[in-house]
């Protein structure tokens, strides 16, 4: 694991026991699965069938604008960028399809195809952008599995780009409630592009199919899905207070049970958890022993801060504990992972953050560190 991906880590474990704490049942739904995931721990408060193969419908269009969003942030596309409609990825005037409506042979922005995409659900956006970027719309598929996979997505198959109908293309309530994880994370400059209620391109102004956008304030995200297989999908975000919780809805028999159903779990889980602060970033937890280096010790912390979310009327009985890695040796980065904050509560750990350097340490001279050799040969003598 790298620095950058161990400091944005949060270790839950699956299940927790509260015994002096007694939660409220999950709302009864009539879909074919849903997920309720805690944003900030990637804790499930509640699901049905979270690990059931389902068609993912126009949810699939998440993994497409997450790569294109990620492109964009590592320098390989760029904002300006014109990407050209061809004929295999037109709409040819259909309207038994989501579009954006680019005219044939006609371009788009890169920024305007995600907003398509994102927006609109533009099958004819996520097919040109999947040529643009692969080559070909298989390619691109080979290249959203290899994603799913290194975000841990196990139980996801992307044979297009859209969510249009395949055999072998399939997710889960649990997988989609992870890929928004990511988005939210990962793609923080292009994510309220999910909040937007409309787009306009060609003279054709969509509105966006997520109804709580407009009901919600709450609500910043993510993406709708709608197939005769699938039934209606939903994917979103709604954060309150320092509390961001993640529905996902596979499967809901109308456009306004998917709405109302997402209502309900996010009142749900609003009245039975809360987030709370186990420890501020960037504060010194403790000092640390270091070897070859111009310092002899270095201060630690953290680089984010440290969120629990649990079960309401629990805050006062976390207890926390530092670890530090033995035998630290300079250089070390600022940042650099030397550590971790341990949160329990009623003995058991309920989560974990890397702690991390808060200053660099260089390396010492050649006469220094030899000393510091001497000593550690004689430390581990005894």
């Amino acid at each position: 694991m790298t620095p950058k991906s161990a400091i944005a880590a949060l270790l839950l474990l699956p299940s927790f026991s509260y015994a002096a704490t007694v939660l409220t049942t999950p709302p009864e739904l009539n879909n074919k699965s849903y997920v309720l995931m805690d944003y900030e721990t990637g804790q499930i408060l509640a699901s049905k069938s979270e690990n059931e193969k389902l068609a993912p419908a126009s949810m699939t269009k998440m993994m497409t604008s997450y790569i294109i969003e990620q492109k964009l942030l590592k320098g390989e596309l760029t904002e300006d960028e014109k990407v050209r409609m061809n004929e295999s990825a037109w709409c040819k005037g259909s309207s038994t399809e989501s579009c954006m409506y680019v005219p044939l042979n006609g371009t788009a922005t890169v920024l305007e195809m995600l907003r398509g995409i994102i927006i609109q659900s533009g099958n004819d956006a996520s097919k040109a952008m999947a040529e643009h970027i692969s080559g070909n719309e298989g390619s691109f598929a080979y290249a959203m599995n290899q994603e799913a996979k290194r975000i841990g997505m196990t139980n996801t198959n992307f044979i297009n780009a859209t969510g249009m109908p395949a055999d072998g293309h399939y997710s889960t309530a649990k997988d989609m409630a992870l890929l928004a994880k990511h988005i939210i994370h990962d793609s923080s400059k292009y994510y309220p592009i999910y909040s937007q209620k409309e787009f306009t391109f060609n003279g054709i102004k969509q509105g966006n199919r997520n109804a709580l956008l407009y009901t919600d304030p709450s609500v910043d995200g993510l993406k709708t899905g709608h197939t005769d297989e699938a039934g209606f999908c939903l994917t979103t975000s709604s954060k309150r207070g320092p509390m961001r919780l993640i529905s996902v809805i596979f499967g809901a028999p109308s456009m306004n049970e998917r709405a109302n159903q997402t209502r309900s779990l996010l009142a749900w889980g609003y009245s039975n958890f809360e987030t709370v602060s186990v420890q501020p970033a960037n504060q010194v937890l403790a000092k640390a022993k270091v070897y070859f280096g111009k310092d002899n010790d270095v201060q630690i912390g953290l680089a984010e801060n440290f969120n629990v979310t649990m079960p309401k009327g629990q805050a006062n009985n976390i207890k926390t504990q530092v670890t530090v890695q033995p035998n630290l040796n300079a250089p070390l980065k600022q940042g650099q992972v030397v550590g971790k904050l341990t949160a329990t509560l009623d003995g058991k750990v309920i989560a974990e953050k890397p702690l991390v350097a808060l200053k660099a340490v260089e390396e010492a001279g050649f006469f220094s560190r030899m000393i510091d050799h001497i000593k550690m040969f004689f430390s581990n003598l005894f």
